[in-house]
């Protein structure tokens, strides 16, 4: 859950698959756990949109990619100096694209 709001804050972290791993973990392990997850006013809009729209849409999947390649841009372009490790920071970005765009199920773009 502190990945998850550290998330909040800190673009190109992201945000709702560590409140949904923490809600699911919660779900198993304590009923009010869970509940005050889901309804903190911060926190558990991340879990309920993804559960009442059982996925992203286009336009959340298009602006979370972009801000995720801004960042690996900023980031393995501009700050690091290794290239061992900005192939690492370009291989997760990928593996990130992939998952967003193939994994991620489509979530209608009229709700």
């Amino acid at each position: 859950m502190i990945l998850g709001v550290i998330g909040i804050l800190v673009p190109g972290l992201p945000t709702t698959p560590f409140l949904l791993l923490t809600a699911a973990l919660f779900l198993r392990s304590s009923d009010w756990l869970y509940n005050w997850l889901i309804d903190n006013k911060h926190l558990g809009k991340y879990v309920l949109n993804y559960q009442r729209r059982n996925g992203m849409t286009r336009q959340q999947k298009v602006y979370s990619i972009s801000l995720m390649w801004i960042m690996i841009v900023i980031s393995a372009g501009l700050l690091i100096k290794s290239t061992p490790i900005r192939l690492i920071i370009v291989a997760a970005g990928v593996v990130g694209t992939v998952v967003m765009g193939f994994v991620v199920p489509n979530a209608s773009d009229n709700d």
